[in-house]
Order: C-alpha cells, then structure tokens, then sequence
C-alpha cells in the first residue's frame, strides 16, 4: 500500500494540473469575451441582432437576400428610427459583426467548457468536490447567457439604449464566473504548496479581502458608467468640467437614485473609488515592504501595485480622449487584471 499511494497521489496531482489549465483557458475566453462586450458597447453593436436563436444563431447571414432580410429586421427597431436612419447595409454589417461576434464567442466558451468537462467526468478525473464547483460554473454560464438577452431586450423598446441596471448585472455576472474558475484553477495549482510565512503577514488577509471587494465594486461601478455613458461627460481631470463637486450630484429624488441614474453623480462615485484605490493599494504595499514573505505573496503584491498604477493612466486617458474605442477596451480590460492579481495575492496570504 505504501508503495501505491505515491503514484494514487501522483495521479490526482496530473489530473489537477490538467483542469486548472482547462480552467485557466475558459478564465482567457470569458476575459476575452468581456473586452469584446466592451468593444460591442463602445461601437453601438451591441441592438444590431434583434432575435435571439441559441441554436440558428450562430450562422450568420450568407446570402444578400439574408443580409437584406436581416437589416430590415433591424429596421423596425428603435435604434434604427431614432439614431441609424439612413444607414446603408455596408454599414449595418460593421455592426452585426461586432455583435455576432460576441454571441459567437459566448457559445464557443459554452462548449469550451461542456466537452473537456463531459471529458474529465467520464474518465473520472475529476474529484467529488471539485464536481459541485464546476456545475456551478456551467449553470452561471448559461444564465449569463439569458442575462444577456434580457439585458439587449431593454434596448429593443421605445428608448434604444440598454438599460444600465441590465447592463451592470451583466458584467457583474461575468466578473463572478471569470473570478470563480480562477479562484478554483489557481487553488489545484497550489494545493499543495502550502508555505509557512510570520504571523505579522497573516494578518493582511481581511487587508487583501477588503481591496479585492473594493476592486469589484469599482468594476460594477464602470458598468454603471457604460450604461449611463457617463464616460462622455466632465472629460477632463483632476476636476469635473472646473469642479470638486460637479453641479447636479444630487439633483434626482429620491437621492439614492443619483446613484444609479445620475450621470454627474455616476462618474464622480467612479472617480472617488479609483481614489480610493489609489490610496489602499500602495498602502497595503508599504505595510508589507520589508516583511518577510514567500517569493509567491511578493510577487502577488508587486503585480497588484503595478497593474493599479498602469489602470488609474488607462482611465485617465480614456476620459481625457473622450472614451476611444481602443482605450475604452483597454481599461476595461485593466480592471479584469486587477482582480485577477487580487485574487492571486488572496490566494497566496490564504496557503500562508
């Protein structure tokens, strides 16, 4: 038995390898998916399909006759009355691609995930308590998927924009599924790798909890921020338009709604995070400078500083040139990084 259990623990320890690099690959698609949604956004995409087929969707239109049949579909839709009239059909692909795009990519992540799943269950790879985990996964997956349509339905109505609360939500749901399998691929990388650290460093758990929730509400705020394109006003920085406090921050009654439907009051919260952020991050950097730490949790605290600085010039410069595209997708794509070294360094102080 002794001599056994070396190759049992062997075995366990190849499979785990194997699903967490499976994971870490659905962790880059999701993350992938994200910046294109940003991209969808930022190039008015994202209302340029109308229906909504998980099966027939994903064949695109062939034929001209198709294509024909497809704009004018689009055409009966607010966003054309109001904001497109006039658009020709070379231009209603540029923006059906964008779209199409992304709901490809959605069901590439969904098969992506289901058949090496499927693979590693049947072969019985997959320990009893990772199982729960990754079912888990699978059904956020496919409610995000029905969160997306129900959150482009808000923008086939009389006002053709996506509502922010939808939209929010969206990314939310995105952030925990992206958040969930890197938690758990980086957990069966190091679960074994259990390190003794000094007690003084242990005690920068709750220190890395609280900056990691404050990095999530600072993402659902930019959501808030996409939706309402609040990113298109008070473009200029370290005031908003010449003040601290910009003029309306509290003019909608009741005022808990400013938080939510105030464009003035939606950036400036933005910004107040990014500040706040600024100051907790290299705060939490000096308190640990000169510990004595793994090599793992240092690094975990360099990148998480580093990335902080290189976010903060992103959102300063998107706002500053008015939100281009490129920019827009890149900041938003920082803010994914952010977390990820977040809950890297979570995951290192945790095995301390």
């Amino acid at each position: 038995m002794n001599q056994t259990q070396p190759n049992s623990n062997n075995d366990h320890s190849s499979n785990d390898k194997h699903i967490a690099i499976w994971l870490l690959v659905c962790c880059a698609l999701v993350f992938s998916m994200v910046v294109l949604g940003g991209v969808t956004r930022l190039t008015r995409s994202g209302l340029s399909m109308v229906e909504w087929n998980p099966i027939m969707g994903v064949i695109p239109p062939l034929s001209q006759e198709q294509w024909t049949d497809t704009f004018e579909k689009y055409k009966q839709f607010p966003e054309y009355r109001k904001i497109n009239k006039g658009m020709q059909l070379d231009e209603f692909k540029s923006i059906f691609w964008f779209e199409y795009s992304h709901r490809l990519l959605g069901r590439v992540i969904g098969m992506a995930f289901l058949f090496p799943f499927l693979y590693f269950l049947i072969r019985k790879r997959i320990k009893k308590s990772l199982t729960p985990k990754l079912v888990v996964m699978f059904i956020l997956g496919g409610l995000q998927g029905l969160l997306g349509w129900y959150m482009v339905k808000s923008g086939l109505v009389d006002n053709p924009h996506v509502s922010q609360y939808r939209l929010t939500a969206h990314l939310g749901a995105a952030m925990l599924i992206y958040g969930y399998m890197l938690w758990v691929a980086v957990g069966l990388l190091t679960e074994n790798r259990q390190t003794e650290s000094p007690a003084n460093i242990k005690q920068f758990r709750g220190f890395a909890l609280t900056v990691t929730a404050l990095i999530c509400i600072m993402i659902l705020s930019g959501g808030l921020v996409a939706g309402t394109k609040a990113g298109f006003l008070f473009n200029t920085f370290p005031k908003m338009n010449g003040h601290w406090l910009p003029p309306g921050l509290l003019s909608i009654e009741p005022a808990i709604m400013n938080l939510f439907e105030n464009v003035a009051t939606i950036q400036f919260n933005h910004r107040v995070l990014a500040f706040v952020l600024f100051l907790v991050i290299p705060l939490f950097w000096l308190r640990t400078l000169g510990k004595s730490m793994n090599s793992d949790t240092r690094l975990a605290a360099n990148l998480l500083l580093v990335m902080l600085l290189v976010q903060v010039a992103l959102g300063i410069t998107t706002l500053l040139y008015v939100v281009p595209v490129a920019l827009g997708a890149a900041h938003q794509a920082g803010a994914l990084l952010l977390l990820s070294f977040a809950l890297y360094l979570n995951h290192c102080l945790r095995k301390s």
